[in-house]
């Protein structure tokens, strides 16, 4: 689960059909009598770019269409690889060769810098480098003025496994919200459970380095956290602070996907939040599914398609949130933000979130997709309990309406090319990936 959560929140499509008397409904009753939230104008639609999406969501921008880099011949990385060696690699073209234009790398470098500190101290889950091999380019990124000249005089592609990238994209979200409890905001917000207990494997057995879970203590037990039904039926009671209310549990739920957003206050000021921890719980995407079941129809499978559904059917909508058994705590925000899983301030169009097993967290990516606006240089820097897997990335769109009409409708393929410090090839010797027959 990335410091920010797992995905991304959308924009209702439908009319409210139902409201609830309960405070955890899908639609809570009351009326607000505080400051209207600000309002967001219409997304400008777009064509639909794919011959499957028969359907256009109001409020989703989908693109335009590109056609990605060829990847290198190479094998598809096997389904029980757990780092990038284990996945196979080739050697991926030069970086004089990549369309990368200088708005990006101007972009990708500011995010790099921001970086660096935390790159040369991670442990690198990949096999691909350690922290020292980074050291050179962060000192010549302090002293670079040419974004584009720094990228080709510091490094070097690689591309895992047979390199075919699938994008999906996340934002920021801007939902209402109250310090207090208060009529027509009812749905707790809540911090970090007292009781909730996360332990660190790695100091019981070596080959469970680098896992955690998350639990709490039952008598002499130790057992997993509450899930999602249990917490919203008030298992909380008593264990967590509850750091604000929500207007809409449909919002928050997906505000948790994401795992960071911004509260509009009845009185008009705004309080950010930000991903504290997990409940341990696995991510359960409530697209797949919709679509696995058919209650979406293709093209209508976004975020905000799959709001419209929640808000039209409000008790199958929250049986279906249920299934995600997942569940983020908060904290309010006072700096920079929002917070990637490195620790710094992720950068709109110039942070991407990724598995660390697959890419070093800091370390620049170049996705060539069948999105245009989605195509680049991009600098890992976050990562997500759904994004899982070699050549599977996030892309970060920043706040306000554009961002999430575009995120929450973005899906993207191509190729993707790993940038590592030079000489990284070298060092990796004969570890490269088998070339398709």
């Amino acid at each position: 689960m990335r410091a920010w959560g797992a995905r991304r929140v959308g924009v209702a499509v439908m009319p409210l059909l139902l409201a609830s008397a309960c405070s955890n409904a899908i639609v809570p009753a009351g009326i607000d009598r505080g400051a209207p939230p600000p309002q967001r104008p219409r997304a400008a639609q777009s064509s639909p770019v794919s011959p499957s999406a028969t359907r256009y969501t109001p409020g989703v921008k989908l693109g335009t269409p590109a056609t990605p880099m060829p990847a290198t011949p190479a094998a598809a990385a096997p389904a029980d690889a757990t780092s990038a060696v284990a996945a196979g690699w080739v050697a991926g073209p030069s970086i004089a060769s990549l369309p990368i234009d200088a708005a990006a790398a101007q972009r990708a470098l500011a995010a790099f810098r921001l970086s660096c500190a935390s790159l040369q101290k991670r442990v690198d889950a990949t096999g691909l480098t350690q922290g020292a091999d980074w050291a050179p380019a962060c000192v010549a990124a302090g002293q670079a003025g040419d974004a584009l000249g720094f990228f080709r005089q510091q490094f070097e592609t690689v591309q895992i496994a047979d390199g075919r990238a699938f994008a999906t994209g996340y934002y920021e979200p801007e939902i209402r919200g109250s310090r207090t409890r208060r009529a027509g905001y009812e749905t707790p917000i809540y911090g970090v459970p007292r009781d909730l207990v996360e332990v660190d494997l790695t100091l019981f057995a070596t080959d469970l380095a680098g896992r955690k879970i998350r639990g709490r203590v039952e008598g002499n037990r130790f057992v997993p956290y509450f899930d999602r039904t249990e917490i919203e039926n008030g298992a909380l009671a008593g264990k967590a602070p509850v750091i604000a209310y929500a207007a809409d549990p449909v919002e928050l739920f997906f505000l948790q996907v994401q795992g960071s957003g911004r509260l509009h206050l009845p009185d008009g000021g705004v309080m950010r939040i930000g991903y504290a921890s997990q409940n341990g719980r696995a991510y359960t995407g409530i697209g797949a599914l919709m679509r696995d079941r058919g209650l979406v129809q293709p093209g209508q499978a976004s975020m905000q398609g799959i709001m419209a559904y929640l808000r039209a059917k409000p008790a199958e909508g929250q049986a279906l949130m249920r299934e995600n058994k997942s569940y983020v705590f908060f904290r309010e925000l006072t700096g920079p933000g929002p917070l990637g899983a490195m620790g710094v301030p992720v950068t709109a169009n110039g942070s991407v979130a990724a598995d660390p097993r697959f890419v070093p967290l800091g370390a620049p990516v170049f996705l060539s997709l069948d999105r245009a606006e989605a195509s680049g240089l991009w600098v890992a820097q976050d990562t997500g309990g759904a994004i899982k897997g070699a050549n599977r990335f996030d892309t970060f769109w920043g706040a306000g309406e554009d961002a999430r009409a575009f995120a929450g409708g973005l899906t993207a393929r191509g190729t993707a090319f790993l940038l590592v410090p030079r000489g990284t090839l070298a060092k990796l010797g004969n570890g490269r990936a088998p070339a398709w027959p």
